[in-house]
């Protein structure tokens, strides 16, 4: 089981606090497996020392699609939050 550590545009990280946004899209080039858990950054192109509560809170993925009707290299991963994992 990996940690990876990702950027996430500011105007997405309360879809993923809220539970709305439970998915990822994302190149593939750190091996996304099932099982690993996921930290996100906030990322502001015009504020590279943006805060947001997400920093806090990991997440594990529950599921990884690749092939089938994505980009080659590319997979859609399912996430849901770890409790009290930090």
């Amino acid at each position: 089981m990996k940690t990876h550590k990702i950027k996430l545009l500011l105007n997405f990280c309360d879809d993923v606090l809220s539970g709305d946004k439970r998915f990822e899209i994302r190149e593939n080039d750190r091996g996304y497996q099932k099982g690993d858990r996921v930290v996100f950054q906030p990322y502001e192109p015009s504020d590279p020392f943006v805060k947001h509560p997400i920093t806090d809170k990991v997440y594990e993925i529950t599921y990884v699609l690749n092939g089938w009707g994505l980009k080659n290299g590319y997979v859609v991963f399912g996430i849901k939050e770890v409790k009290n994992d930090l």
